[in-house]
């Protein structure tokens, strides 16, 4: 059966595990904890103990000498025995202080009427699921229980109520469960001994009470006259229209707090008219009642008709929800006066008039989502004057026009496209998240809302901005939420870096899943009250040192890029999530692997997910186990090996083809000096191309397999052969050089015809031939013309010790600064700007300057 099944699961459980802080058949003085111990009998405990649990087990008898004096005992477990349990005389005498006795979900084979005898502080007795009949009731079982308030008796085999007149002597009874019980009728005769009491809760649901057998009111009269019930469960009994009005007339009068009706058959349906939709008369009996809260959901309501809860005035809660409404009759809500929540969620509403809610003057917050809803007309809410929370989830709405000025707005799940400018409406929380707003420029509208302080945006398209509006003029916003949207399209676009302005209340921004591969300059400068960011599920690659606000304490940044992060980016914060990124396991990141081992930053998640994804050895490898020791003498090594063997070897080199060369040939060598010096004089001295002459701006050296890159990085924004907004002639080999022609020639003729050289430097250029015969050819020109003739660029992750390896770049480098790519898009153009300066020889140019679109321009690794 479902209940052995259950019994079963439970016992994987915790057989599998400790409870309570210790082991299984065992006790610490105040707890014995004896589940799943096989037991077939009580056993011995301490006499200090105060909580016995002794389910679960194949006890089969109790009995007045079962259990030791156990006078400091409150809670007794003896529930879900795996065999039928036999309860005899005074079973608990020794257990005199017991409150709690719990033996609920096990077949009680023989119960005797004495058997809780003696139990005088007993407040609450579980016999739930227990297999008991009606004899429970009328047998005197609970005689004597003076302290007994909560009892619960809910999946039995009860079917009659006859009640033994010492029930009548259970003063501090509030509480009684007869739910899933086979009880069909109830009349005034059958509770007579319990009037004059006041329950809190009464539970006769699901009991198929009154719906399968035929009642004559009149004899049998109201079943809880002189009574009184803060809850009166009567839920899951299959009432009709029919019986809820009768069973309303029968019982008017009887005060009830909470009236739970719920999954019931009243109503029709959708496209159904063989059952009764309540009316006027079906609730009108319980305007005695002073009914405060009635649930009626989960039926087939279709149509809440005209005066249909007149009477209820004094009503304050109604659930309808998980109806099939479809209709609101004008004046449906007449006489609710005093209603503050009405839940209509989960119903099949598909427009909302000005007329539906007529009468709810008090009504503070209602319910409508999940429906259908997409129309509302202008003034549907707005006569509302009380009401603080409107929930319009999940529905089909594509505009805002009707939303009245409320504390808290729900409208997540919608169909919004767009915010109507100059919105009339106050907020305090506003959920618009999951709808189909793509332009932040509603953003902007959203921030005009004065005392707005919690927006919510996640999951919507923001992907363009068209801005109409200057930044915020909100001062109170606290919270933000643009999680999964596509910030990184507006941003690299060069558009609305300014959204963030003025926020200087704002103290958490989720902007998690939004492509972000780069932050926009002092874009987070306004938020200096911001303490939690979160970044996580983007493309950042690294942050910038003063990116981040100085008052930050808790950043996330887990799934991102990040290669080897500047640990002073994160010095201020409080805790820190850096976990699943792509790191890099080189010398390179020596100084942040040292900080993560130092720092007192809290570091969220798991150590073992911050790990290395490069060199392919480190794959997996955690950050916290990987050792830092001989980075620097690895480094000075290889470059003390490197320039040894390169030192050698050109020296070996050079001496051996002199010697050989000289031997050889004395006469032509002394003819070739001469022929090479009077050229050299007369290619770089006055005789040569004078500076207006030029044929190109610059030339443009580079490894052929960097072509792609440099052709979106700087031939797209600088070469006018590209773009007739560019302004420079250059010159570069894969168009420019003669075919054929030695290529020696081809270098000396590009550098000797262009005002500049310009050498890209990359790792790919390191390992060219004639990139660097092309580098030191530039840089005897500079020697020989004493200009400025050649312009450095490096690009990618070379550290300076690996420059220094090579002696025509070690030569400029000690003399001239270079430039470097940048590693943030937006320094592009202004990268860009100061190259064209150093071209044209000149601290500013504002002429014809270059509009760099970023998205068009990657990082080369």
């Amino acid at each position: 059966t479902m209940g052995h099944l259950l019994a079963f699961l439970l016992g994987l459980v915790f057989k599998a595990t400790s409870v309570y802080g210790i082991p299984s058949c065992s006790a610490d003085g105040q707890l014995a904890f004896y589940r799943f111990c096989n037991l077939t009998q009580v056993p011995q405990v301490p006499n200090t103990t105060t909580k016995l649990l002794l389910s679960f087990n194949y006890i089969r008898v109790v009995n007045a000498t079962s259990f030791p004096l156990l006078d400091q005992l409150q809670f007794l477990e003896l529930g879900t025995q795996n065999i039928p349990l036999t309860i005899e005389r005074e079973a608990f005498r020794n257990l005199p202080n017991l409150l709690v006795l719990d033996i609920g979900n096990t077949k009680i084979q023989f119960l005797h009427t004495d058997a809780f005898q003696g139990l005088f502080n007993l407040v609450q007795l579980q016999l739930y699921y227990c297999h008991l009949s009606d004899s429970i009731l009328k047998d005197g079982y609970f005689r004597n229980l003076s302290s007994l308030a909560i009892l619960d008796l809910s999946r039995n085999e009860i079917e009659n109520l006859q009640l033994h007149p010492s029930f009548g002597n259970l003063e501090s009874l509030k509480s009684i469960d007869l739910s899933l019980n086979h009880i069909s009728l109830i009349c005034k005769r059958d509770l007579e001994v319990l009037q004059g009491k006041r329950f809190s809760l009464f539970n006769l649901a699901s009991n198929n009470l009154y719906s399968k057998v035929s009642v004559n009111w009149k004899e049998c009269m109201n079943p809880f006259k002189n009574m009184s019930f803060e809850i009166l469960d009567v839920s899951s009994n299959g009432w009709t229209v029919d019986i809820v009005r009768d069973f309303c007339h029968a019982i008017q009068g009887t005060r009830i707090s909470s009236l739970l009706l719920n999954y019931h058959i009243m109503g029709g349906g959708f496209g159904f008219h063989n059952l009764k939709e309540p009316d006027q008369d079906t609730f009108a009996a319980l305007g005695m009642s002073s009914v405060i809260k009635m649930d009626i959901s989960h039926g087939f309501i279709f149509s809440l008709n005209f005066h249909l809860f007149e009477t209820l005035r004094e009503l304050k809660v109604m659930n309808l929800s998980h109806n099939k409404v479809n209709k609101i009759a004008n004046g449906a809500f007449y006489g609710l006066d005093n209603l503050q929540i009405l839940n209509l969620s989960y119903n099949l509403l598909g427009e909302l008039y000005q007329s539906d809610f007529a009468g709810l003057s008090k009504v503070a917050y209602i319910d409508l989502q999940r429906n259908h809803i997409g129309i509302i007309e202008k003034q549907t809410f707005k006569h509302l004057k009380n009401l603080q929370t409107l929930d319009l989830r999940d529905n089909a709405i594509k505009t805002v026009y009707f939303l009245p000025s409320v504390h808290t707005a729900f409208l997540s799940g919608n169909k919004l496209v767009h915010i109507e400018e100059n919105i009339n409406i106050t907020a305090g929380f506003l959920d618009l998240a999951e709808n189909r707003l793509a332009n932040l420029n509603d953003l902007y509208i959203l921030l005009q809302i004065p005392d707005l302080k919690f927006l919510i945006l996640n999951k919507n398209r923001f992907s363009f901005c068209n801005q109409q509006y200057g930044p915020s003029k909100n001062h109170t916003l606290e919270q933000l939420y643009l999680s999964e949207n596509m910030l990184q399209l507006i941003w690299e676009a060069g558009k609305c870096w300014d959204v963030f302005k003025r926020l200087s209340h704002l103290k958490i921004l989720f902007l998690n899943n939004n492509y972000l591969n780069f932050l926009p300059p002092d874009v987070f400068s306004d938020l200096t009250a911001l303490q939690i960011l979160s970044l996580d599920g983007n493309k950042l690659i690294s942050l910038s040192p003063g990116v981040l606000p100085e008052n930050l304490r808790v950043l996330s940044l887990s799934q991102n890029h990040l290669l080897s992060p500047d640990p002073t980016v994160f010095a201020s914060l409080s805790y820190l999530d850096i976990t699943h990124n792509k790191y890099i396991c080189e010398c390179e990141a020596r100084n942040f692997i040292l900080w993560l081992n130092q720092t007192k930053v809290n570091m969220l998640g798991s150590p073992e997910d911050v790990y290395c994804t490069y060199p392919d050895s480190f794959s997996g490898v955690s950050l916290y186990s990987i050792s830092t020791e001989g980075c620097d003498e690895e480094e000075a090594l290889q470059f003390i090996h490197f320039s040894l063997f390169i030192f050698f070897t050109t020296t070996l080199t050079v001496f051996l083809t002199a010697v050989v060369t000289f031997t050889r040939f004395r006469g032509c060598c002394f003819l070739l000096w001469r022929k090479m010096f009077l050229t050299l004089a007369l290619e770089y001295h006055p005789q040569g191309v004078k500076e207006d002459q030029h044929k190109y701006d610059a030339y443009l050296c580079f490894s052929s397999k960097d072509f792609e890159w440099v052709q979106n990085a700087f031939l797209n924004h600088l070469d006018s052969q590209y773009s007739p907004k560019n302004r420079f002639n250059l010159c570069f080999e894969e168009r420019d050089f003669l075919p054929g022609e030695d290529h020696i020639n081809n270098i000396r003729d590009a550098i000797c015809n262009s005002k500049k050289t310009i050498c890209i430097v990359t790792r790919h250029f390191l390992k060219d031939g004639w990139c660097i015969e092309a580098f030191n050819f530039a840089q005897s020109r500079y020697f020989s013309d004493l200009k400025d003739v050649l312009i450095m660029v490096v690009a990618g992750s070379l550290s300076q010790y690996q420059l220094m390896k090579y002696p025509p770049i070690r030569v400029f480098v000690q003399r001239q600064p270079y430039l470097k790519w940048p590693e943030d898009l937006q320094d592009v153009g202004w990268f860009l700007n100061k190259l064209s300066q150093r071209i044209l020889n000149k601290k500013e140019e504002k002429k014809k300057s270059n509009n760099i679109p970023l998205q068009t321009v990657a990082t080369i690794s």
